[in-house]
């Protein structure tokens, strides 16, 4: 008979796994549980200690709901959600950066040129690029999905006084792979502090505030599906973003323009729109499937 010992509680939960696991889910969980003991042994863990850590995943469960996840949020804030994106993103393609919690389904149909400002107080921005594929042909209906916080810092799912699908909408481009839109400039915002995310925050000393951004996910048959953000260059948060979301190859610059000639054929709020405004250009660029 063997009995367990600190010393060898790893391998007795490794033998305990039968054979017949699917190999990747084997793989995973003996990784997973000879870091989480290693990690036990390393900082003699206490009882209070152990017992807290529990409160936290359960507080973050009572947190969660449809229009908030604060697993997510956690993850982003530790960095994990991050260095999973990091860790897949292939080299040909535009980096992923975090989904984050505030992503709801539905979002309404935006045409090409298709107005989401409406009537959102802030500056005016008309985005705009191509998705082209890693030869730089275009992606011919490439479907995008975007979401932004409004002039506040919040997203609609946060604020009672923005409709549901608030800067929230859904663009099939056409043959050229070009898509664009008016929206509204973004604010730097904090991460929710009111949960258990904000009480590690406030325990490590750290600050809650991201970087403004736009939030996209593109998908194309015949390519990997990109979550990703995108970041203005003179944003002051830009160096320390909260959730570690920043990647060199997702800043934008937004370019202040004074004159309505610069406004794109097709924008819906060409008639509406009047100086100054800003724009931005910026490209993705989608990797194959393996």
């Amino acid at each position: 008979m063997r009995t367990v010992s600190k010393d060898n509680i790893t391998q007795a939960f490794l033998d305990y796994c039968s054979d017949e696991t699917e190999p990747r889910v084997r793989f995973v969980l003996e990784k997973l549980v000879s870091h989480l003991h290693d990690f036990v042994r390393e900082t003699n863990l206490t009882h209070a200690e152990w017992r807290k850590g529990l409160e936290l995943l359960e507080k973050t469960g009572d947190m969660t709901d449809p229009e908030r996840n604060e697993f997510v949020l956690m993850s982003d804030v530790l960095g994990l959600s991050s260095l999973v994106d990091m860790v897949n993103s292939p080299d040909e393609g535009t980096p992923s950066s975090v989904l984050g919690p505030f992503h709801i389904l539905g979002a309404p149909d935006l045409a090409v040129g298709g107005d989401m400002k409406q009537d959102n107080d802030g500056a005016a921005v008309i985005v705009k690029g191509h998705v082209r594929n890693p030869d730089g042909e275009p992606i011919k209906g490439a479907e995008i999905e975007i979401w932004q916080t409004a002039d506040n810092g919040l997203y609609s799912n946060q604020d009672n006084k923005q409709t549901e699908y608030n800067l929230r909408g859904h663009i099939v481009v056409g043959d050229d792979g070009l898509y664009q839109f008016s929206t509204v400039r973004p604010a730097p915002y904090t991460v929710p502090g009111d949960g258990p995310v904000g009480e590690l925050l406030r325990a490590t000393g750290r600050h809650p505030w991201r970087p403004s951004h736009l939030h996209f996910i593109i998908t194309a048959p015949g390519y990997r599906s990109l979550v990703t953000e995108v970041f203005p260059s003179d944003d002051e948060y830009l160096d320390e973003d909260a959730v570690f979301g920043v990647r060199e190859q997702l800043v934008m610059k937004y370019v202040e323009q004074n004159d309505v000639t610069a406004i794109p054929d097709g924008m819906e709020i060409a008639e509406r729109l009047q100086a100054p405004f800003f724009t931005v250009d910026f490209d993705f660029v989608l990797a194959k499937e393996a």
